[in-house]
């Protein structure tokens, strides 16, 4: 039997997502998610956060990135990876998810200037980027500029 490593998360941004360059031009867009969990407590139920740091890669994170602000509700989809390294002789490690798919979920958060901003894509996934050199567009963006006419 072959191993499964797959995570599907919706939760909300506890900061805006962080876009950096690889020396070789390759995009990674880096963010965090708050899943909360509820549990009984006392003759109640409250909420209990978790946090999850995601990675994402490619020109679907250039193009995704911008609408990826804190408090925006998203659904990821991805897999696990545990990154290891030593520091000052300690041995340490990390667990992060590797988004393949991000769908923003709901609007923008109120009190950020993403009202002025293109509603991103139902979804983006990761996709290998072109070998030809030419820069393409995320699946589901259109390259119109104007308001969405609704």
């Amino acid at each position: 039997m072959s191993d499964i490593n797959v995570v599907v998360l919706v939760g909300r941004l506890t900061r805006d997502s962080e876009l950096k360059y690889t020396p070789s031009g390759y995009a990674i867009c880096r963010f965090s998610i708050a899943v909360n969990r509820s549990k009984k407590q006392d003759e109640g139920w409250v909420d209990e956060p978790h946090y999850f740091d995601i990675e994402f890669y490619g020109k679907s994170a250039e193009g995704l990135s911008k609408y990826l602000l804190k408090g925006r509700q998203v659904a990821v989809q991805g897999e696990l990876r545990q990154d290891r390294w030593e520091k000052d002789g300690q041995q340490r490690s990390k667990v992060v998810v590797v988004a393949s798919t991000i769908r923003p979920l709901g609007s923008p958060p109120q009190g950020t200037d993403a009202s002025n901003r293109r509603y991103a894509p139902d979804s983006v996934p990761a996709k290998p980027e072109p070998s030809n050199g030419q820069a393409s567009i995320p699946p589901g963006v259109d390259e119109f500029t104007d308001d969405i006419p609704f």
